[in-house]
Parts: C-alpha cells; structure tokens; sequence
C-alpha cells in the first residue's frame, strides 16, 4: 500500500459517506441486472449502530474511497458489506479491504470470516474466491435470518446467492 493510501476504523462522521459509497457502488449492480429498483443503501446511523467493526480506505486527494463492514454476531464474524467507488474499482482497493477485515476478525479472535453473495457476478463470488473464500452453507441462526431478509427483498430475482466462508490464520 502506498503512502497515499491508509486503510482506518471508520468513525462515527464517516458513516455518512459510506452511505454514498455504497449508493454508488450499487449502481453498477442496478445496471448489470437493468434493475428498475433495488434495496435501499444501509442508513448511516443503522451501519454506525451495527456490532463489529467497519474500516474505511482513504487515498490522497481523493478522500475515502471504500470501506467495508464486518458484523460480529453470535460468535460469527461476517463481512456484511464491502463497496468501493466504481471510479476507483479494479485498482485492489476492495482485495485490501477483504485482507484488512481477515487480518482484524483474526486479531479479535475469529476462525474464519463468512459473506453472502451473488454466485454469478464477476466482482461477486468470482472476486471472493480469488480472496480465499469458498461456498458453504448456513448453520447458525444469524445465517439462516441472512437468507430470509435476502428471499424477503426478493434478492434472488436477479440471480443465485451464496454464501461463502473463508478461514483466518
């Protein structure tokens, strides 16, 4: 990682502009899919309130650039959500981010970090199993409430979701 470039626990005033980034980086799947509507971006005040932890990347005259969330739940650590601004995609900032979240969850004591994801997008599945995640299936009550509110906002609609899990050494 460059001097330019530093990846930090976000703070309560950055959540607002996590929003942001989130509204934007749904964007390119709104358009892969030609969705005429979709789930609403996490509000500011509900991700800051979330347990866990949520680390921004922020870049020299850019400003923060992406961020990621890990819930820790029943004794689960898992990646809830990772965006990065389309304008500065495919640069490894979201691989720097999923690294960032393996090496915390590790340092608070996790064995492994779980997602849920669209099996088929590039960005999606693909990009996580090239991060060292592979599929797996739902077995605590917090996964299996993951797979209700997904068939709830009809996710599904535009494609298979998974869920994935990757160990932390």
């Amino acid at each position: 990682m460059s001097p330019a470039t530093e990846i930090l626990f976000a703070d309560a005033e950055d959540f607002v502009r996590l929003e942001e980034i989130e509204v934007a980086g749904d964007m390119l799947l709104t358009a892969l899919f030609s969705a005429q509507e979709w789930p609403p971006a996490t509000p500011a005040a509900e991700r800051a309130a979330y347990p866990g932890f949520t680390l921004l990347m922020r870049r020299e005259g850019a400003g923060t650039v992406g961020f990621v969330q890990v819930l820790e739940i029943e004794g689960i650590a898992h990646l809830e959500q990772l965006s990065v601004l389309p304008e500065h995609g495919r640069r490894g900032y979201g691989r720097m981010l999923v690294t960032a979240a393996k090496s915390e969850a590790l340092g608070r004591g996790h064995r492994e970090l779980t997602l849920r994801t669209y099996r088929d997008v590039p960005w999606n599945a693909p990009f996580y199993a090239s991060c060292g995640f592979t599929p797996s299936a739902p077995t605590s009550e917090f996964q299996l409430q993951l797979v209700e509110v997904e068939s709830r906002l009809q996710l599904e609609r535009w494609g298979a979701r998974i869920q994935m899990t990757a160990p932390l050494r």
